[in-house]
């Protein structure tokens, strides 16, 4: 039973200092002096493996204090656990029985955090920073679980987040008002408008001083899970 606990321990902290600690306030990182130790091999179920991120690079346990940490989200992959990131309350969440919700057909919702690298931050604090009081940069901070986050661009009124199953656009415009629709209350307690301007549906509902809109143009992602998508809009931390 100890081991068990300094196992879920450690791949908590392991996320915490691999890769997406962009997601974490500020305020609460503590700066320490780490190894990675690329001495430590692993087995699943007998096989081996090798841990990676999200773009394939290979990861590496931290050793600090003579206790070694793992890479959570990899080994939860390997594992087949579910591992989600609640921005609202800045907590990882493992297992199915938190961080996943399930719509009315009774399938659940498994997100995932969007680790942006600092280029990618760069690059969307850059398109925020041509609109005049728009400059703030947002950005979905999670995303279903199996997608992936592919480029930012700038337009004439906003800026498009691209994912490979979605598209997410932030804009100081509401272009939702002139259509009918279903107004629905998010998670956050935001409302939101479902309509149908062409054959793809999309959710509009506003942020602060923007109006955020997310839709799935390949029709891969369900309103269900777009609505938990859309909670986890937010600031982006520097």
């Amino acid at each position: 039973m100890k081991s068990k606990k300094m196992i879920i321990a450690t791949m908590v902290f392991g996320m915490a200092v691999t890769g997406s600690a962009g997601v974490y306030a500020g305020t609460n990182l503590q700066k320490i002096s780490a190894y990675l130790n690329h001495s430590i091999g692993f087995k699943v179920n007998g096989a081996a493996y090798t841990p990676v991120d999200n773009n394939g690079k290979k990861l590496a346990p931290i050793t600090y204090n003579d206790t070694t940490y793992l890479p959570v989200r990899a080994m939860a992959d390997a594992l087949k656990v579910p591992v989600t990131f609640d921005p609202s309350t800045n907590q990882v969440v493992l297992g199915s029985g938190a961080g996943t919700t399930t719509p009315g057909n009774g399938s659940a919702v498994t997100l995932a955090a969007v680790q942006y690298s600092a280029a990618q931050k760069e690059a969307i604090t850059k398109a925020f920073s041509a609109f005049q009081g728009f400059e703030t940069a947002y950005a979905p901070l999670q995303m279903t679980s199996g997608d992936s986050f592919q480029k930012v661009a700038g337009g004439s009124d906003g800026v498009r987040f691209l994912f490979s199953h979605m598209s997410v656009d932030i804009s100081p415009r509401d272009y939702a008002y002139e259509y009918d629709g279903t107004t629905v209350k998010l998670s956050t307690g935001a409302a939101g408008k479902w309509y149908t301007p062409s054959d793809i549906p999309m959710l509009t509902f506003k942020l602060d001083d923007r109006y955020v809109t997310l839709s799935s143009p390949d029709k891969t992602l369900s309103k269900a899970q777009l609505e938990q998508v859309a909670a986890g809009v937010a600031k982006l931390s520097k």
